[in-house]
């Protein structure tokens, strides 16, 4: 037999059905995410400069080209102990923490508490224990708003930590390039001198022998000057770069292992088969522009409430002993108990808030074009960086040709001086050629070592977190900020 309803059951049953909707409604009627649309181009303007490996160079260990043990301990011990990455880690575990209890603001409370209270006629006085309940309900889209709030301050948090690392890694290969580029051009400045100060040892000689001018003496005793103080600067240089590097790995010297010359990093094949969507997810950059784009959405849609009524439910239950009562018998009952809706309307300070809303809506809007300037200044640097490695590139392969030019023709003058075709002066002026040339090359070739550390900067190349960072971070916000598209 089918159940029949009476039309009185089946109205309340629609109201309540109706209540409920529109009560799920409010709950979530924020306005809708704005749509981001970040201008980037279908494809790199300039091409790849390298040879191509067998297979593309991985974005979160692009250091590991140079196939240099040091180096890759380096970025481990600065990645352990680096100050700026410990407290940006810091920075996102308070965030976090404070993420994880955003939405307690809309589940129902509990408090307890006590206080005395004197009757008006000064007659009796209580001690007034009891609880108190509330829930406010986040309508409007306060709740919403609040979960956007905080989910934008934890991608920030997140892309600030990214943003750290990339840093630190780009930094610490930057300096030890450097490093080992101005050892090297210390030990091609001191055969230089030691060039210069045997050819004017070798014209005292003539002069002596009035085989030589004095003015020719003195050119050359010039030049030796100039040799050595050339030294200067890639000694301190090479000072420089090792204090840095001591600050990058949170040390308060150097290692006495630096000091000892070695050959700079040589970077082998490599390839870049990412595209400028890529961007979108690797740069910290552009993520932490994101996560401002979702903070002030969150902003906006608490403005926006606040020119609604708060609606929440209320309860509390007191309790009310005597502790002073001149009078025989009280007339005060031990419990009250009540329960309702609270409701806080904005009234004469309405004005105020719809400014704050509007307030709120430009900086939406000028959020959305930071994004747009932090994707196209992704672009620029990632396409000056490639740009930039071609050209030096081309200057390293000439430098190149014009050492290896030089040594043969080096070669051939220490032939000639063997078989005494050729003045000794030629031979050290042909081996001072080829230094000079040698010195060339090396700038040459840490100027190309440095332009690929631009670009996989620029490309928010940094290794993936530790596990602790991982647990500290939330596992979704670290690949996507959750910020709209």
């Amino acid at each position: 037999m089918p159940l029949r309803l009476s039309k009185a059951t089946s109205n309340r049953r629609w109201y309540a059905c109706l209540l409920a909707a529109v009560c799920g409604g409010l709950a979530g009627c924020a306005a809708p995410l704005p749509r981001l649309d970040p201008p980037l181009p279908a494809q790199w303007q300039h091409a790849v400069v390298a040879a191509d490996p067998a297979r593309p160079t991985d974005l979160h260990g692009w250091w590991h080209a140079f196939a240099d043990p040091d180096l890759d301990a380096l970025v481990d011990r600065a990645l352990a102990n680096n100050l700026d990455v410990a407290q940006a880690v810091e920075r996102l575990r308070a965030v976090r923490t404070l993420h994880e209890r955003a939405h307690a603001r809309y589940l129902p409370a509990l408090s307890a508490r006590t206080h005395d209270a004197i009757d008006p006629d000064a007659s009796a006085s209580f001690l007034v224990a009891g609880f108190d309940a509330s829930w406010e309900l986040g309508l409007f889209g306060r709740a919403e708003g609040t979960r956007r709030e905080s989910q934008g301050a934890l991608d920030a948090g997140v892309a600030d930590l990214r943003a750290a690392r990339v840093s630190l890694v780009a930094e610490v290969v930057r300096e030890w390039i450097n490093l080992r580029t101005a050892q090297q051009q210390e030990q091609l400045l001191q055969r230089i001198s030691q060039q210069r100060r045997q050819a004017w040892e070798l014209l005292q000689t003539r002069q002596r022998l009035q085989l030589a001018p004095a003015a020719a003496v003195d050119q050359a005793q010039a030049a030796w000057a100039q040799a050595e103080a050339a030294l200067a600067a890639p000694r301190q240089a090479a000072d420089a770069c090792m204090q840095q590097l001591a600050v990058l790995l949170g040390q308060n010297r150097p290692d006495p292992a630096w000091r000892q010359a070695g050959a700079p990093p040589e970077l082998g094949a490599w390839r870049l088969d990412g595209t400028p969507a890529e961007l979108l997810r690797t740069r910290p950059e552009i993520a932490r522009a994101e996560a401002d784009v979702l903070r002030s959405a969150g902003e906006l849609a608490l403005t926006r409430a606040d020119l609604f009524p708060s609606i929440g439910l209320g309860a509390s239950m007191v309790w009310a002993t005597d502790i002073n009562n001149n009078h025989r018998f009280s007339t005060t009952p031990n419990g009250i108990a009540s329960l309702g809706p609270v409701i806080d309307i904005p009234l004469f300070d309405w004005g105020m808030r719809l400014a704050a809303t509007h307030a709120r809506a430009h900086e939406l809007k000028a959020s959305v074009l930071a994004y747009r300037q932090a994707v196209l200044q992704g672009v620029a640097e990632v396409e000056t960086a490639l740009g930039s490695l071609q050209q030096q590139r081309q200057r390293e392969q000439q430098n190149t040709l014009a050492w290896q030019a030089l040594q043969r023709a080096d070669q051939a003058a220490q032939v000639r001086a063997g078989l005494q075709l050729g003045s000794p002066l030629d031979r050290i002026e042909s081996r001072v050629a080829a230094e000079q040339a040698a010195l060339e090359l090396a700038d040459a070739r840490a100027a190309h070592s440095l332009a690929y550390v631009a670009l996989f900067k620029a490309l928010g190349g940094a290794p993936r977190p530790a596990p602790d960072a991982e647990r500290a971070a939330s596992p979704a916000a670290d690949d996507a900020t959750g910020a709209p598209h």
